[in-house]
């Protein structure tokens, strides 16, 4: 367990699971839904932390709030916008593309049984989906709203995780 908040008098200090690093630990207590921070969102959609503030007060975008008061996005929500940008139509076609791309992107989905998993990570404006072994999830530690890179060439998706990082409590 880490302990999360600021101590002192008058001041709430709570317990939350150790994931490995806090700052993934965007789920709202009272549902556990999956949700990111505002600068996160906005990063995934290609648009400014302005204007996803912006589309919270035109009703476009559903925010909540942790218990400290910071603004979450629900990957729900993220991957609503994402659905229905892909579904306009493409105002350019690509022209040329490179057969080794990385994107950086947060999972959204990890499905697993015994020998397989399905991982689904958004980057920016694309939806990936790796398939891989159950026990490669479990080395690397996938859960939904981590941060990571998916790999393509060819027809294969891999997934990266960055070195985590050390606590500095």
């Amino acid at each position: 367990m880490h302990r999360v908040g600021k101590g002192g008098v008058g001041r709430q200090v709570r317990d939350v699971p150790a994931t490995g690093d806090v700052e993934c630990a965007l789920v709202d207590q009272r549902r556990k839904a999956p949700a990111l921070r505002v600068g996160q969102a906005a990063e995934m959609l290609q648009v400014s932390v302005e204007t996803i503030r912006r589309w919270e007060s035109d009703g476009r975008l559903r925010m909540e709030r942790s218990s400290g008061g910071q603004r979450l996005v629900p990957i729900a929500e993220v991957t609503r916008l994402l659905a229905e940008r892909r579904a306009q139509p493409v105002d350019r076609p690509t022209v040329a593309g490179s057969a080794r791309n990385r994107f950086p992107g947060i999972v959204t989905r990890v499905e697993k049984d015994r020998v397989a998993a399905v991982v689904e990570v958004i980057a920016g404006p694309h939806r990936m989906v790796s398939l891989m072994t159950a026990e490669a999830v479990e080395e690397l530690g996938l859960k939904v709203g981590d941060e990571v890179t998916c790999v393509v060439k060819a027809t294969n998706v891999i997934v990266e995780v960055a070195a985590r990082r050390e606590s500095r409590s």
